[in-house]
């Protein structure tokens, strides 16, 4: 694809902005899409019967934190592009705000993990909890409100034998969990949209200049500590909590790796798409798909390099509380899916991202793009799904839950669940798509008021 020389002349006054009936056709469809399979999903959450509503949680969980990962990765890049002050990526800027800008949404998406009827197929330490609330345990005291967990809880834990609960009641607590999850979605929240915003006003500036663009670093500087709390606890609490007795020092940068990786794939899709749409031609050429395929390929050795680590720290310390969560991973057809991971998500994708024509080229970029991104659905996959079988299996027998008998039988996998699995990828996916396509046609596709815009758009690498 040639790319001229870029002069003010061909930067419109105005800016670009998309307006195409088949894209409104896409929002309308996949915003009706989200809200009926969402209603749906209410009735499977909480109204079913339990041996629907058990498996579906963890589908549920599984299709969240994907679609998490993808916009909590829109606001690392609009982050990181702001504090490195780069030049290269002002005409794509615009793509990470708007991806970013999908994460406050999630909260809609995620409102089911506040409830105790999602809460007890998920999250084992909080029935626990629960329980020793009945026998005088406590969630709140002072001064800090129960934030570090309460004597009268940590006597009850203790009655009821749940030393390693005791232990980890400091941060293991539902006063903290409810607390860190207004933090994330507040927090972060605030923070694109802030950013969004500084970016956005300077469209529509009559004397245009540096001022947004230094306000944007020096927010960007402190509130990188946001994100980075947010994709660490997030995972903590809602994926790494479905077995309180298991621990990674290294999930948070795990689950953050994935998060860069697989959002960059996400932008360079976009990109693609809407040039093939008419759209960013005059600012982004070869040489920004270049820079960000060098991107995917950079966060696809760092995925590799952080999930080797972990799975080697683990193998080698040989602790009972850490090789637990590889063991189900590595258990008849989940092994499958272990050893694909390891080719699909790193071996094939590090080969082909080492040409460099290929970078240059968007459309052979967004295949491995997409590829990229089904990789990330395996990987997510496993890391919720392989534990439904397992925790559900234990519940049978239990008061109050009433799982059919065969669930006890059932040590790898629960039959017929993939459906819901499906089904909650589509609910929350298009929802993610209707949010997304929404805030790409809200302001103008690239900042053309920048003072850098003419910079990026004859990048040369």
């Amino acid at each position: 694809m040639s790319h001229h020389f870029v002069t003010s002349a061909d930067i419109p006054v105005d800016g670009e902005r998309i307006s195409s009936s088949k894209l409104d056709n896409v929002k309308r469809i996949s915003g009706g899409v989200a809200a009926i399979t969402g209603l749906i999903s209410a009735y499977l959450l909480f109204a079913a019967p339990d041996k629907i509503a058990g498996p579906f949680a963890y589908s549920w969980l599984f299709a969240l934190f994907f679609f998490f990962t993808l916009a909590v990765g829109g606001c690392f890049w609009t982050l990181l592009h702001n504090v490195s002050n780069s030049g290269w990526g002002t005409s794509v800027r615009r793509i990470m705000e708007n991806l970013g800008a999908v994460f406050p949404w999630m909260a809609i998406f995620a409102a089911p993990l506040l409830f105790p009827a999602v809460q007890k197929w998920l999250y084992e330490w909080m029935t626990i909890h629960q329980h020793a609330a009945h026998n005088g345990g406590s969630y709140f005291s002072s001064p800090f409100m129960g934030f570090y967990g309460t004597e009268s809880m940590e006597a009850a834990l203790t009655k009821d034998h749940q030393a390693l609960l005791v232990n980890k009641q400091w941060y293991m607590n539902k006063v903290a969990w409810y607390a860190r999850f207004a933090f994330y979605f507040i927090g972060l929240g605030l923070v694109i949209r802030g950013l969004r915003k500084l970016s956005t006003a300077q469209d529509s500036d009559p004397n245009p200049g540096t001022a947004n663009l230094f306000k944007a670093r020096k927010h960007s500087t402190y509130t990188l500590i946001i994100f980075a709390i947010t994709i660490t606890f997030a995972g903590i609490d809602w994926l790494q909590g479905m077995k309180f007795d298991w621990f990674s020092t290294m999930w948070g940068v795990y689950l953050f790796a994935g998060a860069a990786l697989n959002s960059m794939a996400v932008i360079i899709i976009t990109a693609t798409l809407m040039q093939k749409g008419g759209y960013l031609k005059r600012v982004v050429g070869p040489e920004h798909f270049h820079i960000m395929g060098k991107l995917l390929l950079a966060f696809t050795i760092f995925w590799a390099y952080i999930a080797f680590s972990q799975f080697f720290l683990i193998w080698y310390a040989n602790i009972a509380e850490e090789t637990s969560w590889y063991l189900i991973r590595n258990t008849e057809g989940w092994n499958v899916g272990s050893i694909a991971l390891v080719f699909g998500h790193f071996v094939i994708p590090f080969v082909v991202l080492l040409q460099a024509w290929l970078k240059k080229n968007p459309k052979l970029l967004s295949i491995v793009a997409v590829y990229t991104l089904a990789m990330h659905i395996l990987d997510h996959y496993l890391i919720v799904i392989p534990e439904r079988s397992v925790s559900l299996k234990n519940m049978v027998g239990e008061a109050g839950i009433n799982l059919p008998a065969e669930f006890a039988s059932y040590t790898t996998a629960v039959p017929g669940a993939f459906v819901g699995d499906i089904f909650a990828f589509i609910t929350i996916g298009s929802g993610f798509v209707f949010f997304y396509l929404r805030a790409l046609t809200q302001n103008a596709t690239y900042p053309h008021r920048d003072p850098r815009i003419l910079e990026s758009a004859n990048v040369s690498n």
